[in-house]
């Protein structure tokens, strides 16, 4: 019997719009348009003011033959230009593409390289590396300088400064909107700890619905004040910028992350939200309260990257900070995972809530599935807490996939799902907890021992500011646990002082059974270079 509803039930400019983030900065504009947008020193800009601005660029880009398809690079820190770059750039049919700033020349040479850059942003405070990286390149991208008056170093290398070249855009401008929702918006690095990064490519649906859910995770109310911590070169700051135009929020940029300059600006311009790795927990629960700017109202903190020790955010929380546990890639958007919290979870003491929120969670409001499955057989582990297998993801928080890098797209979608590499067991309730990332797991003596265990131990011990645990070649046990530390400023203890504390604290045989003291390595966004330390276990 044929279904009657096939009939005349068509799609049409009536019932159907493509979902794109360029329509909340439009809505953003329409109806809060004296609402502030942009907080960063004496700069202060409304919604209106913003859209006006990235259609002026979106128009001059055009005007300059940049359109569909056309790949704009960046290179800045959290700023104006780069908030307004996630809006212009795709407003004129190209696609974003923010590069980590700490990143070396060849490496920047190979990202422009391999994404065709036509247009290049770059802040003077980063120019010496992106006019070595050009060098090293073929092509010959159009340059355009960031002269930020609050920074006064660094040559200026383009052939626009960004305030010039804007100027030549109208505001009236008729830009256009996405032909097609999977039409690409933006372009990712990944690390490329272990060779070239890959480009991890976004489309406009996966951009409006992440930046739907990221305000679903974190029940954020209308008017937000984020401060943007996470760098946007980071899976788009989490695509907090989209976000903000569907809120109604303000961003406060930092240029730097400073402790004293983050309290004062919270108590300023009553931060009501802010997100980072674990590390800047740490930075945060380390600071002497002396140096603290003193704010009365609570902050919801959203934190991502390696497990946080429920050590940490126990101690963040009794200074104010709520802590939300999220996880996610760069290749799903960043975060798809959430740590719901549960109403009859209030009832137990802080340590036990702190052991819970330091799990990742389970699929996100705009996610569609996740689950934890066996590598070999891509059936899902039991639900006991004790199980490990890799986490995997499928829904529209799941890239489009690598840029020219077929194979390893094909791979990545195994089976149906999008392979994480992290290793995580789950609970009864659906909840999962990160173990390691399949690279990290250390196998001693036939037994699988967490590195993130052993770490979420000495993140315990009273002298220890940062921790990380990585394997160690052992003639008779294959690997061993070898324990990198820093310790807070004035404290001084042995090697011998720190496997004892974890011999008494966990099973004796996850003890590491070596400790390097001193700084650890880290990325951009705060996370520890494992792959370095690995290259340092003595």
């Amino acid at each position: 019997m044929p279904n009657p509803y096939n009939t005349n039930l068509d799609k049409n400019a009536a019932n159907y719009e493509i979902l794109t983030p360029l329509s909340m900065l439009k809505r953003a504009a329409d109806i809060y348009p004296q609402v502030t947008a942009q907080v960063y020193g004496s700069v202060r800009r409304t919604w209106l003011q913003t859209y006006q601005r990235c259609v002026q660029m979106a128009n001059v880009l055009n005007q300059a033959g940049i359109g569909t398809g056309d790949t704009v690079s960046i290179i800045s820190h959290n700023g104006p230009e780069l908030f307004e770059s996630h809006y212009s750039i795709p407003m004129a049919g190209a696609v974003l593409n923010t590069i980590n700033t700490r990143l070396d020349a060849a490496t920047i040479a190979f990202i422009i390289t391999h994404a065709n850059s036509r247009v290049i942003i770059v802040d003077r405070e980063f120019s010496a590396t992106v006019k070595n990286a050009l060098a090293q390149t073929e092509i010959s991208p159009l340059v355009i300088d960031i002269d930020d008056p609050t920074f006064d170093d660094g040559e200026l290398i383009g052939q626009f400064e960004y305030e010039a070249f804007l100027s030549q855009g109208h505001t009236d401008y008729n830009w256009c909107m996405p032909t097609d929702e999977w039409q690409a918006i933006s372009l990712n690095y990944t690390s490329g700890t272990t060779g070239n990064p890959k480009g991890v490519v976004y489309h406009h649906r996966g951009a409006y619905l992440a930046a739907i859910n990221m305000a679903l995770c974190w029940d954020m109310q209308k008017y937000p004040v984020f401060m943007t911590i996470v760098p946007m070169f980071h899976c788009n700051g989490w695509c907090f910028p989209w976000t903000m135009a569907l809120m109604a929020g303000t961003s406060v940029f930092l240029r730097h992350i400073n402790v004293e300059h983050m309290y004062a600006l919270i108590g300023q311009e009553k931060v009501t939200h802010f997100g980072g790795a674990p590390i800047v927990l740490n930075i945060l629960s380390n600071t002497p309260l002396t140096n603290k700017n003193p704010f009365d109202h609570e902050v919801k903190v959203m934190t991502a990257g390696a497990a946080p020790p429920a050590a940490v955010i126990r101690s963040v929380e009794n200074m104010g900070f709520k802590i939300t546990h999220v996880y996610g890639l760069t290749e799903t958007y960043g975060a798809c995972v959430v740590n719901e919290w549960q109403h009859e979870w209030d009832q137990l003491d802080t340590e036990q809530q702190a052991q819970i929120k330091s799990r990742q969670g389970v699929r996100a409001p705009v996610q569609e599935d996740h689950a934890v499955l066996d590598i070999d057989t891509m059936e899902q582990v039991p639900k006991d807490g004790k199980t490990i297998g890799e986490i995997c993801m499928r829904g529209n928080m799941v890239m489009k996939g690598y840029l020219n890098a077929n194979e390893a797209t094909r791979a990545a979608f195994a089976g149906g799902w999008f392979h994480s590499g992290d290793l995580a067991v789950w609970y009864e309730d659906g909840y999962m907890e990160i173990k390691d990332r399949a690279k990290d797991i250390i196998i001693s003596g036939g037994e699988n021992i967490s590195s993130i265990e052993i770490e979420a131990t000495l993140y315990k011990h009273p002298d220890i500011l940062e921790a990380a645990v990585v394997a160690r070649p052992d003639e008779k046990w294959g690997e061993t646990p070898c324990a990198f530390i820093t310790l807070k400023p004035g404290k001084a203890i042995s090697e011998a002082d720190i496997i004892d504390y974890c011999r008494a604290n966990m099973a004796r045989f996850k003890a590491p059974k070596h400790v390097v003291f001193g700084p650890l390595p880290k990325t951009a966004t705060g996370k520890i270079q494992k792959y370095v330390l690995r290259q340092q276990v003595p």
